[in-house]
């Protein structure tokens, strides 16, 4: 195993240092949306055998990341518009189940340190710190979804939102956009300290994540500068 990569192989499974590996190359943008994986020049530069590679990629392709062709390979999934638009509807109602059942949880604590998130993506964006705006509004969503026991919601909320974001990562944002979304998320807050548990869940599914209401921003910041999005239409 070569030096270079010693920090990623310590106490993990195989399977899952090698899943990290390549989910970390994926956001670096290293591998690339639409290219084939070099199977036997990923193992080689691992300097292990192709079954834990296999077990991750299998773990990959369950996730939506890659598809694999028996006999012809694996292939990085693109994301297109119509998986976007599926991906805007799965998380919306997922985040909008787990905000009807936290009404006895949320405190007013909650709601403040919210707007301690929204301000500081705030300042990110006047900054012009992409890294910090990410880190805020993934602190803003987590202080109600943490509030849920079901972990399997959990998982495929981060599953999806990690889709749409680290695919490869943007460095950047669609400054409008994100102008927008500290606007909704002064307004869930709003309906979240009024007790308005079942209009916050309706606010969450039919703003924040609808895919009609935010298509045109998501087409700029998906499909306006990066050629290797596909906008077609096709799954």
């Amino acid at each position: 195993m070569s030096n270079g990569n010693d920090s990623f192989f310590t106490i993990k499974s195989l399977r899952e240092q090698v899943y990290d590996y390549l989910r970390l190359q994926m956001n670096d943008g290293k591998i690339r949306p639409g290219s084939f994986l070099n199977l036997n020049e990923i193992s080689m530069e691992l300097g292990m055998s192709r079954t834990p590679l296999r077990d991750a990629l299998f773990q990959l392709e369950t996730e939506g990341f890659v598809t694999i062709y028996p006999r012809r390979g694996v292939i990085v999934n693109t994301l297109t518009l119509e998986k976007i638009r599926n991906i805007y509807e799965i998380i919306g109602g997922l985040e909008s189940s787990v905000m009807v059942h936290i009404a006895l949880r949320f405190r007013e604590s909650d709601a403040d340190f919210m707007e301690k998130c929204n301000a500081q993506m705030r300042k990110a964006l006047d900054q012009n710190n992409f890294q910090l705006f990410y880190e805020e509004n993934l602190k803003f969503h987590n202080v109600y979804l943490n509030m849920s026991d079901n972990a399997e919601i959990l998982h495929y909320i981060k599953i999806h939102r990690e889709r749409l974001y680290d695919f490869p990562r943007n460095k950047t944002y669609v400054k409008e956009w994100e102008l927008h979304s500290l606007e909704e998320h002064k307004m869930l807050i709003e309906l979240l300290r009024k007790g308005d548990f079942n209009g916050a869940a309706e606010y969450i599914r039919d703003v924040h994540w609808s895919f009609q209401v935010q298509e045109r921003f998501i087409r700029k910041y998906y499909f306006a500068k990066h050629s290797e999005l596909d906008v077609s239409e096709e799954a």
